[in-house]
């Protein structure tokens, strides 16, 4: 299955002027999308990313920009759901699992961001988890202007399958913009905090909590110091069923 034109097999929906695309297996999508030769940039969009875009212009560019604009968080999914559209929420560390469970023996990935060691932790996780994957290489996030260089380089040569960028939002969106030149056939996919959590720094919220958009307050009694970023919540459900296009 090839799906290298978009427009024949996702649907795009909008909040807040942003995109979101609904109406494929995303994992699947991308995936063929590699095989037939066409990278991906991947936003895994939530209320305060959204937010964000908002305020910052070159941000909301990037998303608009973006391959695939997935919905990521509970509030752009209740947004959706208020008017009419039934969206299931996918969150980034899912479709990031998904993706990896379903490379093939040839395929590659490689994993930047977070802190030192933790991209290695992950990737040893990732090796139990499936037994044969080829995670090509790891590189923490916080490389000096020298060593950003020769990361560059390596990541040139490797040109692997699937990049996983952990850099928090919007780094992580700006760097894959300024660097996915390097490796314009992958796929490149930013994941927050999901390093962490494979690694077994931090875990997810309980399946029951995730079922009922829940996340976000797990998030918050494991980081109360998050509560301002959190108030972005309120001001999304507002400003997303008010907004007007500029």
């Amino acid at each position: 299955m090839v799906l290298a034109n978009r427009s024949e097999a996702i649907k795009t929906l909008r909040v807040m002027g942003l995109p979101v695309h609904v109406g494929v297996n995303y994992a699947d999508w991308l995936l063929a999308q590699y095989r037939a030769g066409v990278g991906s940039h991947v936003v895994t969009l939530n209320a305060e990313m959204a937010m964000q875009a908002d305020h910052n212009p070159f941000l909301r560019q990037i998303i608009a920009g973006a391959d695939l604009v997935i919905p990521d968080g509970a509030g752009v999914v209740l947004y959706f759901r208020a008017k009419g559209q039934r969206v299931d929420r996918t969150p980034g560390i899912e479709l990031s699992a998904q993706v990896l469970q379903r490379l093939a023996p040839q395929e590659t990935a490689f994993f930047y961001g977070g802190a030192p060691g933790i991209t290695d932790h992950a990737a040893l996780y990732w090796r139990r988890q499936v037994p044969g994957i080829q995670i090509v290489g790891t590189q923490h996030g916080f490389l000096s202007p020298e060593d950003q260089s020769a990361f560059l380089q390596r990541l040139a040569t490797l040109q692997p399958s699937v990049i996983f960028v952990g850099l928090g939002v919007p780094r992580q969106e700006m760097w894959i913009r300024d660097h996915r030149h390097l490796c314009p056939h992958s796929v490149w996919i930013g994941v927050g905090g999901s390093f962490d959590i494979w690694a077994g720094v931090k875990n997810r919220a309980p399946e029951w909590m995730c079922k009922h958009h829940l996340e976000w307050l797990y998030r918050l009694y494991q980081e109360p110091w998050r509560w301002r970023r959190m108030l972005a919540l309120p001001q999304f459900a507002w400003r997303s069923l008010t907004y007007s296009s500029r």
